[in-house]
């Protein structure tokens, strides 16, 4: 059961709390006879009560330190020359045989918190013993030391579904390169003892046993430690550790997973893993870093005669029956990074086929109750397979490629080498149940997990701070992939309101990074994989591909990635590749300028006749950063930007770079150009802001033809207008005014943003008094779309997109015909759930039908359908809905069941708080929750979860007072250790003062725009 909010743990207990318990009662005066005989009794009852705990201690230490590997409670091996055991239990109570020298928790985070920044941290679980002893401490890091390289691990795991545990043994071939005297491999929640390090000679034979000084675990830095009296000499190594391990409470590492099997009405256990990008060392003691690629030899016990079935990176090579279990040998891998390996224990079944003109085989894994929804991404693994190895003129080096669908996983997918793993909802589709963005976002995601098997995994950055290399490029390769199976979508242009236009928000905050940046610790490391890593790095590999052509693109990506192969790599190592392509640019020099420093640049035009001069300066959302103190960088936020624009009498794109050392750049047009448009299609990574009357004839124009400019520029007008209007750059009316050029819009890029543009201004006016003329103007825009495409579902997939976002829209704002529309469809689905809406309307129906019936029986009534529904994505679908209701305490009771794993998977717990969070009635309710229970939620999902710290930008988006704002400062100040949510706080932050400083600039100009709008609309009978 969860705890109730006012329940606080004892860790959470302060010294204020200590200093309540006061001696009230005792009397001031006593006689000295009785004094004496008391204080005599009571010696004598503790001198007998310590003699029975002393005896009981050394018995029960000695027995129970022999056996802690079986205990299944955190815990610890530390030796200094073997002679000394430990034994953690319950994270509250330690036995010991010898004295204390350091703890190990094999719990959600250790028990010793983690400091708020690298100045405060502490050798913290080092006893003084081992602070004594040890001559290493000082040369530890988060970083390995730079002496040692493994080149191969055997790897041996014996897990115990049953007991939620395992046991293991590894073997770890290294090479010393210089002299050193210790050997750290990385562990976190295991329990670790050192069996022997062997010196090898030339052939790889055994030729000493080297003994360790003292071995102990060192949590602070994730590392068990093996210290030798002399530095040892260069040359090849063996290591031998035995481990275990627990497989319950966390969805990273080597983890339980369990699923329903409604064709036997049975639960079933089966175990997995993900690794990246600092989770191997949950699972194995390991070299845990990028860099340090090795092959794996990997045996995997599994019980003999079972329907469970093993499946790791490469094939099975033997099956060997060792008692009652069989042991599942695998073919050694190639060298790759300990993120990347994996293994899945399962009773799964699946679809294979081959890939293009190859023999690889590729496998689809699920539930056996489900494989049938698999055939979708066998059909799209297959084809973008075949067209990355065309793309990349590189074949797929495996000999299989497996895609296995877990029903519980923290990401969306993980690239593992040869066997990709994927949430049920990324990899499954069911035409039955799937809407047409559920379709997509499968093709998407196997795309860009098929991707990685090339750039990330046959090449791999040399350490995190390139991430953007992984998946900065395979987030924009993804859509290339997806154009191949599908060019009806549109996926080169959904690229822009995708991926683009959100990072632009993001970027144009001082709480930003630069995509290349200098991280170290796992909190660092896993906070990085983020919008701007993952988007802007793919906005950048696009700028980068129309900079250069298509053609010389791909040849430089080949040429990388063949002089890479099976190594690592750096950002400098793939601009390189481009110097052997004929282009008279500096390439390198451009990038940079880009890659290095954070933000984006607007670029200011000025008209003279048919002349054009560009300036630029760092775009920033709120206008008041604009004379913040940053961070410097070496090019002073300036960038070499590539302009490319068209005009009204010459549709042919032009292109020119303005250099960051530039002052200035100037255009010239023919003087019959009424218009210019800059960036064309939004392929550079900038804002525009023109003069006044550029902007109106940009505006007329739209008016005029919509199909004067293309889907993608359509969407850029209008996300560049809102945004500098945000910023406070351009007067909001210009803005508002080109928005009603959507009226005769009919395409879903720009309807995209459009929607986008509504809610965001809906958000913001709220609250106040113009929100009942916002209505008007958005009711007016969107009734045309909405009557044309209405709740009517067809075959096109495009049209079935923008239905749903147009619809959502439309009922957001009290279209009173959309709204009407979906509450009678889901009252006929009420009274007969078998007979559902399309699932192309579900997400709508439901959401809206549920807030416009808002009754606690038809939210029960859909409780129940979410706990018995097997199909995950219809799932999600029906957690939405639940979050629509507008009864306080029916969403308070929603988020207290949130914390029952047995009801909500732990995957989902923070996309539901989310979901509740964007409901008006519930965001102030998910404000207190969150506020009153963040030790709880540390304490289950650790503080460098990064889902968890982000879970604070997700409900203080819409904040926009003084008063959220100090909340939120008095929250952070109470809990300053952000863990892996530093920088989302600061985005938080940053949010609400601009929310704060809109409100300031823009809701009397807003307001007075919109009741000329509304007015008129009334007097020409048009609103809707």
């Amino acid at each position: 059961m969860y705890a109730t909010k006012n329940v606080r743990p004892r860790s959470s207990l302060s010294t204020d709390d200590n200093h309540r318990i006061k001696d009230t009662n005792r009397p001031h005066k006593k006689k000295t006879s009785n004094t004496v005989l008391t204080l005599v009794a009571f010696c004598v009852f503790l001198l007998v009560l310590c003699s029975f705990l002393l005896g009981a201690l050394v018995y029960v230490g000695k027995n129970i330190a022999d056996e802690h590997q079986k205990q299944h409670a955190s815990g610890s091996l530390v030796a200094i020359n073997d002679t000394i055991r430990t034994i953690y239990v319950d994270r509250d109570q330690l036995l010991s045989t010898k004295p204390i020298l350091s703890v190990i928790s094999d719990s959600r985070t250790y028990s010793t918190q983690v400091p708020t920044t690298k100045k405060m941290r502490t050798m913290a679980g080092i006893s003084p013993e081992i602070r004594a002893a040890s001559k290493v401490l000082k040369n530890l890091g988060f970083r390995l030391p730079k002496q040692l390289k493994p080149h191969k691990y055997n790897l041996r795991l014996k897990p115990d579904l049953n007991q939620k545990s395992y046991t293991g043994n590894i073997s770890i071939n290294l090479q010393v390169l210089d002299p050193i005297s210790f050997i750290p491999v990385h562990i976190k929640q295991l329990n670790v003892s050192h069996e022997k390090l062997e010196r090898l000679d030339k052939s790889g034979a055994p030729l000493k046993d080297i003994k360790p000084t003292l071995s102990f675990a060192y949590p602070e830095y994730e590392y068990f430690v093996s210290e030798f009296e002399q530095p040892l000499e260069v040359g090849n190594y063996t290591l031998h550790l035995s481990f275990n391990g627990s497989l319950i409470d966390r969805i990273t590492g080597f983890y339980q997973s369990s699923y329903y099997d409604k064709l036997k009405n049975r639960t079933r256990w089966i175990a997995s893993t993900k690794f990246e990008p600092t989770y191997a060392r949950l699972a194995f003691p390991c070299f845990d870093e990028p860099h340090m690629k090795a092959q794996f030899a990997i045996t995997i016990a599994k019980p003999k005669g079972s329907d469970y079935h093993v499946l790791s990176n490469m094939p099975v090579s033997t099956e060997e029956d060792v008692g009652d279990l069989t042991e599942v040998i695998f073919q050694e891998t190639l060298p790759m990074s300990t993120y990347l390996a994996a293994f899945v224990i399962s009773d799964f079944k699946y679809t294979t086929t081959t890939i293009g003109d190859t023999s690889i085989e590729l496998r689809v894994y699920s539930t056996p109750a489900q494989v049938d929804k698999t055939q979708y991404a066998l059909e799209t693994g297959a084809g973008v397979t075949a067209y990355y190895i065309d793309y990349f003129n590189i074949s797929y080096p495996l000999p299989k490629l497996d895609m296995v669908a877990i029903p519980d996983f923290v990401s969306g997918a993980m690239e593992n080498w040869g066997l990709v793993t994927f949430r049920e909802t990324a990899l499954l589709y069911d035409k039955s149940t799937s809407s047409s963005v559920n379709q997509q976002r499968v093709a998407v995601v196997v795309a860009h997990e098929l991707a990685h098997q090339w750039f990330g995994n046959l090449v791999t950055m040399n350490w995190w701070n390139d991430l953007w290399l992984n998946e900065g490029f395979a987030s924009y390769i993804e859509y290339k992939g997806v154009d191949h199976m599908h060019k009806d979508w549109d996926m080169m242009n959904q690229f822009v309101t995708a991926e683009l236009h959100p990072v632009l928000k993001i970027d144009a905050t001082l709480a930003s990074h630069a995509i290349v940046k200098s991280i170290e610790s796992p909190d660092e490391i896993t906070e990085y994989f983020d919008t701007i890593t993952y988007s802007k790095g793919a906005a950048l590999v696009r700028m980068l591909e129309n900079l250069v052509t298509e053609e010389k693109f791909r040849n430089a990506t080949t040429r990388y990635l063949s002089s890479h192969m099976y190594s690592t790599a750096t950002t400098d190592d793939y601009l390189t590749a481009f110097e052997a392509e004929d282009i008279d640019i500096d390439v390198k020099l451009i990038m940079q300028t880009w890659t290095e420093q954070m933000g984006l640049p607007v670029v200011e035009v000025v008209q003279n006749g048919n002349t054009y001069r560009l300036t630029q300066k760092r775009f920033l959302a709120n206008q008041d950063d604009e004379t913040a103190v940053v961070e410097p960088s070496s090019f002073n936020y300036r960038w070499s930007i590539p302009i490319t624009y068209t005009t009204s009498a010459d549709s042919t794109v032009q292109s020119t770079i303005f250099n960051y050392n530039d002052n200035e750049a100037t255009i010239t047009v023919p003087s019959t150009a009424t218009w210019i448009k800059l960036n064309k299609d939004q392929v550079g990574y900038y804002r525009v802001n023109y003069p006044e009357a550029l902007w109106s004839s940009l505006t007329s124009a739209l008016k005029t033809s919509r199909l004067t400019f293309s889907t993608a520029d359509r969407a850029h007008l209008l996300n560049d207008a809102n945004a500098l209007a945000e910023a406070g750059q351009l007067a909001y009316a210009i803005a508002l005014e080109l928005s009603t050029y959507l009226e005769s819009e009919e395409d879903y890029v720009p309807w995209s943003v459009g929607t986008a543009m509504l809610t965001s201004l809906r958000n913001r006016v709220y609250y106040t008094n113009q929100y009942k003329n916002f209505t008007v103007y958005g009711r007016k825009l969107l009734t045309p779309i909405v009557e044309k495409l209405a709740y009517t579902v067809g075959e096109d997939h495009l049209e079935n997109q923008l239905r749903i976002k147009v619809l959502n829209a439309a009922c957001s704002i009290g279209h009173e015909s959309a709204l009407e529309q979906a509450t009678t469809l889901f009252n006929q689905w009420l009274a007969a759930p078998a007979t559902r809406p399309s699932p192309d309307i579900r997400d709508v129906v439901y959401y809206f039908g549920l807030q416009q019936v808002n009754t606690e029986a038809a939210w029960d009534q859909v409780w129940q359908l979410y706990l018995t529904e097997p199909d995950a994505q219809e799932k999600l679908k029906l957690m939405n809905a639940l979050a629509a209701i507008k009864v306080p305490w029916l969403l308070q009771r929603y988020i207290n069941l949130a914390f029952d794993e047995t009801k909500v998977r732990r995957q989902d717990y923070f996309t539901l708080i989310g979901y509740i969070s964007t409901n008006p009635v519930g965001q102030g309710l998910v404000w207190d929750y969150v506020r009153e229970n963040w030790t709880q939620l540390v304490e289950r999902f650790g503080i460098n979860e990064r889902n968890l710290g982000r879970l604070i930008p997700t409900i203080t988006a819409r904040f926009s007072t003084q008063t959220k704002l100090e909340e939120m400062e008095q929250f952070f100040a109470k809990y300053p250790d952000a863990g892996a949510g530093t920088l989302a706080r600061q985005q938080a932050l940053e949010t609400v003062k601009s929310n704060i400083k809109w409100l300031e600039l823009n809701q009397t100009p807003v307001g007075d725009w919109l009741a000329t709008y509304a007015e008129q609309a009334t007097a020409s009978n048009s609103i809707p």
